[in-house]
Formats: structure tokens, sequence, C-alpha cells
């Protein structure tokens, strides 16, 4: 009941797996690891990943020295690594010194295993590849999607226009959208493949095939999923210049670059773009978002709730949310 405890009892083997009480104990249980390493350390759960900028035989030595002190730390703590499931990934050019290989303990053993290589890897549900691209994710999400359309189509021998946009935007579309902030695709290739799955949905409503996929998307009033991107860069944007949550985003939203007094016209949220090289660093959230941000009207960005934001950036974008090709220009 409310407001009561249980008494203490003694637990010697664990937790029922599937229980409140584990994911709990176990952050528990793994919260001094990252202060056995001196690499960048990010974990999720039991998902870790080590991060080093190698440049010499020095940051090489580091890295494998750090991956020996989690072999001490699981020793000490009975938490055995599995070294045929830890993967290396190599990022960016290799330089003079190149490639190199790393290894741990092998699982109950003593012996050193070298790790094996890895180009492409999902983490925490998004696919990414050796050049930090997302073409891969993007196939694979697709793959999905049709995959639920296709269950659609089989369960319902009938579909109308309400049922369809109903079932996409529950069943499907999740799978299309998640983490598109992180891995918004910047090939047209990506694109188009994305929007064909959408394209397909539309057609499968009576006596919309012989409609354009525009006038299909009209009819439905069903934004293009290119809209909806560029919409989810927006609000994420708004939420964090407004407070809505607190992270450390300075290398994606540089707020410091601006110089005091500097006179701009539009909205006083203007952000400065800085210059960078590289097609990779231009698709980055915090450099893709900021044109379309600046050209913003003042009552948009202004709004006093995240609800105000939307509608106000619907209405303002209205040509362009069942089309195809979203310009940065929303003037």
């Amino acid at each position: 009941m409310a407001g009561e405890c249980s008494e203490w009892v003694s637990v010697d083997s664990g937790v029922p797996q599937g229980s409140v009480l584990g994911p709990l104990l176990f952050v528990c249980y793994i919260n001094g690891l990252p202060d056995c390493v001196k690499s960048s350390i990010y974990m999720y759960a039991d998902d870790t990943k080590i991060i080093r900028r190698v440049d010499s035989v020095n940051d090489r030595e580091t890295l494998q020295e750090d991956l020996e002190r989690l072999d001490d730390w699981s020793d000490r703590w009975q938490l055995k690594f599995n070294a045929n499931k830890c993967m290396v990934m190599h990022i960016g050019r290799q330089g003079v010194i190149g490639k190199q290989e790393y290894n741990m303990r092998r699982y109950g053993t003593n012996e050193r295993e070298v790790l094996k290589e890895s180009e492409v890897e999902k983490d925490l549900g998004i696919w990414v590849d050796n050049k930090l691209k997302f073409s891969v994710h993007a196939v694979k999400v697709v793959n999905k999607a049709n995959q639920i359309l296709g269950m659609i189509r089989r369960s319902f021998t009938h579909l109308d226009a309400q049922t369809m946009k109903l079932l996409f935007c529950a069943l499907v579309r999740p799978h299309l959208e998640y983490g598109n902030v992180v891995w918004h695709p910047s090939l047209r290739k990506d694109t188009e493949l994305l929007e064909s799955v959408q394209h397909r949905a539309t057609r499968m409503v009576p006596g919309f095939s012989k409609l354009s996929y525009e006038e299909r998307l009209r009819k439905l009033r069903l934004p293009s999923l290119e809209y909806r991107r560029k919409r989810g860069d927006m609000i994420e944007v708004y939420k964090y210049l407004h407070g809505i949550y607190s992270v450390d985003c300075t290398t994606l939203l540089p707020l410091e670059d601006r110089k005091e007094g500097m006179v701009t016209r539009g909205h006083e949220l203007k952000l400065q773009k800085r210059s960078v090289n590289g097609r990779l660093r231009l698709n980055g959230f915090g450099l893709r978002t900021v044109n379309r941000w600046n050209l913003l009207p003042q009552d948009i960005v202004m709004a006093d709730t995240i609800n105000s934001f939307k509608g106000r950036f619907d209405a303002h974008c209205k040509s362009m949310m069942y089309s195809l090709n979203v310009s940065d220009d929303t003037e």
C-alpha cells in the first residue's frame, strides 16, 4: 500500500529480470566504471563506448591501457566482458599511424583476443558507419517500414483514407522518424528512399493511385517526411533557446559567437553560422538549422508555448507542407 515499506531482505542471487529494481541496482553497480579509464566514455545501461582521438603511438597505447583497466575492473567486480561482442570502429583519416589493433581478455580465460573491426554499428537504435553517414540506417528503417505496410495490406480488406492515415502515423512513420534530428539525411537518394514509403502508403488508399503524390498528401492532410524533419529541427531549436530543457549544446548552437550589439534584421534570437569545411559538418544539427531559424518571423520564435510555436510555424510554411522540395527560404 502507498506509504508503507516492506521488511529488509538479504538478496544473494540478484533480482528477477524485468523488475523495476534491477536497472537501478545495475546502474549503481557499474557507477564507478568511468573512473578507471582516461579516454572519454559513454554509457547507457549495459552499452559502453570508449572514444579517443589517436594521433600518435602514445594515444594508441593509452587506449589499449584503458581496455586493460576495464579487464581489471571486470575481475574485481565479477562482471565479465565478452570480447567477441566488443568491436573497434576507426573514424576519420588514419594519418601516419594507420589503423591499430586492440585486444581484451578472452571471456573466461587469461588469453588476449584481438577485437574485431566494424564498419557499421547500431547505437541506441541508429545505424552509423565509420564515415559518420547514415545511408545504411535509411535502408534498414525503410525495409522495416515496408514490412509493416505489407502487414497492413494483408490485414485489412478495405482501407479508407482516415484508417490508412491513422495506421501509417501510428505504426509506420515512427520507424522513419526515430532519432532523425541526429541522423538527418543529407543525400537526395536517402531522402527519396524515405519518402517512397509514404508514397506507397498513400497509393494504398482506394481512388488515390492516379493522383500525384502532392495531391494525395493534401487530401490526407499528411505533410511530407522532409517537411516534418525540417519542422522537427525548428522545434528542437525553440526548446533549447527557450530553456525547455537544459543541455550542453554550445557546439551545436553557437550562441557565444554572437557579437554584443550586433545589428540584425528579423527576430532577436538570431544565431550566427560558423564556417566549416566539409559537407558532413554542414549537415550537423547546429549548422543546418541556422539559416531556417534566422529567417523565421519574430512572432514565431517568441511564441509563448511549444504548441503555439508549432501552429504558427505550420501556418507560416503551409505552402511547402506537402512539397518534396522544402527550401531554407521560409520568408
